[in-house]
């Protein structure tokens, strides 16, 4: 898998060096870093970006890009085996830093309202075991959420908080302890008025020869800059803090900007800022994702005062700055063929070096229960549509052996967990459980084969559970659970962490062969492309479907972190395109492209034509035109003829024809599950209605319109459908007011509503 990601990166920097930024790189859409980022800091150190921040009980990371855009984690600074670490929801890491100074790699925290660092020679590590940094004479404790700046000489400070009055500057040492100035900066959040709640997460920069001092007011929002000539603890040296972000847009889907990093420059005259950002459409429903990492430009005005853009959910330009081939932020597949843990990978709380291993088993990750009942390692769980599949190897022995899939809050109080274990007869069983909702399959492994296919599948807030004992014929756990709950606002913002996704084992030991995320052979749905220019999202159609929609030519959408499968664990070969589409125009092509539009690789054209209407969605199938595997970023490139919308885009996915025969696993709200006739609607109409109908089965369907003495007015459909969710018009302008009948025939099944003509 490494040298698959070398290989792409060696590839678009001969491409960006050839042409120029591709053209999918020009724009981006927030969030650029998923899941839970609380307190981000950003270093520019070289031609590079390093940003990281609070954990809290997950083990924290440092994440690196080279165009402010496209991040990857390259290192966890803080060991979760160090003594110190602790073991609770809201504990852990809080704030932090990475820094290059004296020749060596920083990183500075906060753990238990103390301040720590760690060093290393490599900003890969290995990294040194926390040091505790002193506390200087006056101050009351170094407080959390602090962080580092660097002046143009070389001396570098702490910026300290610790309670709602106590803002300080320390100055340290080439040892990383204070040693120098010490600069009080209570004044600015006086007792008890506390005008800006509690000035807390500190970061400073430099412009034009200006210092800037920028804070938070709390967890929930606001943020504020001042600014002096000169770094002094004198107030009547700074600027009045004005706000940092302007006010937000009609379509700011991420509100509370704040906490954010100091501002670096692009490289190219221009200034950005990353912040962390709730998720708030339709009453907090994303809150359990935690604050994403939103990169938001800033401008200065004549007078030098700073304003952030604020982070709205519309495609932004990007910094002309080069990717390095570094693919988009989210959960990547891991089939464990390295010597260590990959860092996007986390513990939860204290977990000791002996509790997992991937030298045990060559190839896998075995993982022993620890002092808890479980043991886990865990990515954020960010996007509203994925799936995730595992292969493991597991022999339950009781009930409370279980080793799968899960994902859980930040609380860590509510768990969603896809699993294999036994029941009280000792039978070997997958079970799928949600707080109080469990259900169980037998399991398809045996007694001499203990291996087990698990997948679990996101749609919006609807988690699917499904095994397999070979990875193509998948058998449904049960129903599908809505896990809203879970995804919502919670007491306490969530304990400040995001849900998160990963392995788990509890009881006894399991050994786990890979962790695919976004699988390309289970449906993708189109309405949540990680990036995308020009293209909107449809309201829910008759079956609660949302579309990608308001396609134009030139538009696209980007869907990251596709697993195409290699050649040894899962052999997969992907050799046609099938992707759901409507269209009421005369179509046109989606090209589909791995990891960049136009410096990336095309595989695909599929053509799309007319449907009949807008909501008449069909499968369209185009063959893949070369051999595709390991983990891509999926472009779809839109183009037709003339300004108009082409044609709407419902889900995609890959088909390998050498597993035809396999069961294929469906995406909920997806395709319609029974045959069904909906009202039509208006009803009582005049002169037209609409008229809704699911089909579950391929096969001939007729649509006929009756009155009330049994005679046929109107055939509204007779032909061949494809499964899927379609919506017809009636138009009863030539027939006179009364009763009508409408009758469904879909392979021999019979349903009839009753509809009302006014005039």
């Amino acid at each position: 898998m490494k040298t698959l990601i070398t290989e792409i990166a060696i590839s678009l920097l001969i491409a960006v060096a050839a042409f120029g930024q591709s053209l999918s790189f020009k724009t981006y859409m927030n969030p650029v870093i998923p899941g839970d980022h609380a307190d981000c800091t950003v270093t520019k150190i070289g031609n590079g970006y390093y940003t990281t921040g609070s954990s809290f009980n997950p083990t924290p990371v440092i994440y690196y890009s080279t165009d402010l855009v496209h991040w990857e984690a390259i290192a966890q600074p803080v060991s979760a085996s160090w003594s110190g670490y602790g073991d609770a929801p809201a504990g852990g890491c809080w704030g932090g830093q990475v820094e290059f100074y004296q020749n060596k790699w920083w990183d500075f925290f906060a753990r238990n309202f103390q301040m720590y660092f760690v060093t290393a020679d490599s900003v890969t590590g290995p990294w040194s075991t926390p040091t505790l940094i002193n506390t200087p004479s006056g101050v009351p404790g170094l407080g959390y959420d602090n962080s580092i700046f660097v002046d143009n000489d070389s001396t570098w400070y702490l910026l300290v908080k610790n309670g709602q009055v106590n803002n300080w500057i320390v100055q340290l040492g080439n040892n990383g302890q204070p040693s120098g100035q010490v600069l009080n900066m209570t004044w600015l959040n006086p007792s008890p008025s506390y005008p800006y709640s509690w000035a807390e997460g500190p970061v400073m920069w430099k412009h034009d020869g200006y210092y800037y001092y920028a804070f938070a007011g709390n967890v929930y929002g606001g943020e504020w800059v001042m600014r002096s000539d000169t770094l002094t603890a004198d107030s009547s040296a700074w600027s009045k803090p004005v706000p940092l972000f302007g006010p937000s847009a009609n379509n700011s889907l991420f509100v509370t900007p704040n906490h954010c990093s100091a501002v670096v420059s692009g490289g190219d005259s221009t200034y950005w800022v990353l912040t962390p950002g709730w998720e708030t459409a339709n009453n907090n429903e994303w809150w359990g994702q935690g604050r994403q990492g939103q990169l938001c430009q800033v401008t200065y005005n004549s007078a030098g005062i700073p304003t952030a853009h604020y982070p709205d959910n519309s495609p932004m330009t990007a910094p002309d700055l080069p990717s390095s081939g570094i693919p988009w932020m989210v959960p990547h597949s891991d089939f464990f063929d390295s010597g260590t843990l990959n860092p996007e990978w986390s513990f939860l709380g204290y977990t000791a070096s002996n509790t997992y291993s991937l030298t045990a088993r060559p190839g896998w990750l075995t993982l022993w229960p620890r002092g808890k009942e479980y043991n886990t390692v865990i990515k954020n769980d960010a996007e509203h549509n994925y799936s995730v599949m595992t292969r493991m190897d597991f022999n339950p022995q009781s009930t409370g052996d279980e080793a799968g899939l899960w994902v859980f809050n930040g609380n860590e109080t509510i768990f969603a967990k896809l699993y294999s274990s036994v029941d009280s007869a000792g039978n070997k069983i997958v079970a799928f459980s949600y707080e109080s909702t469990y259900y169980t399959v037998k399991s398809p492994a045996t007694a001499t084969d203990t291996t087990l296919w698990l997948k679990l599948v996101r749609v919006a807030h609807t988690l699917t559970g499904y095994c397999s004992l070979n990875g193509y014929n998948w058998i449904k756990v049960g129903n599908t659970v809505n896990v809203a709950d879970m995804d919502g606002l919670q007491p306490n913002y969530n304990s400040w962490t995001g849900n998160r996704q990963g392995l788990f084992v509890q009881g006894s030991m399991a050994q786990f062969d890979f962790y695919i995320y976004r699988d390309a052979y289970t449906p993708i749905l189109a309405n949540s492309p990680a990036n995308q220019y020009g293209t909107g999202i449809s309201r829910p159609d008759i079956n609660g479907v949302v579309s990608l929609t308001n396609i134009v030519n030139g538009d696209w959408a980007m869907y990251a972190g596709v697993e195409f499968g290699d050649s040894t664990e899962y052999p997969m070969q992907p050799d046609s395109v099938q992707i759901s589409a409507s269209c009421a125009s005369t179509g046109g092509t989606i090209e589909v492209w791995l990891d960049s539009l136009d410096t990336g690789r095309k595989i695909a054209d599929c053509n799309i034509t007319n449907t009949g209407s807008s909501t008449n969605f069909r499968t369209f199938t185009a063959p893949v035109l070369a051999p595709v595997s390991g983990s891509h970023d999926v472009y779809l490139k839109f183009t037709g003829s003339g300004s108009g919308s082409l044609y709407q885009v419902q889900w995609l996915n890959f088909i390998d024809s050498s597993h035809a025969g396999a069961t294929p696993v469906l995406q909920t709200a997806q395709l319609p599950r029974q045959f069904e006739l909906l009202q039509n609607y208006p009803n009582p109409f005049n002169p037209t209605t609409n008229i809704g109908f699911r089909i579950a089965n391929a096969g001939l369907v007729t649509l006929k319109v009756y009155d009330v003495l049994g005679r046929r007015v109107a055939t509204l459909v007779d032909k061949v459908e494809q499964p899927g969710n379609y919506e017809v018009q009636f138009n009863g302008a030539r027939f006179a007011s009364g009763v009508y009948f409408y009758r469904l025939d879909a392979g021999g099944k019979l349903l009839t509503h009753k509809m009302i003509l006014i005039k």
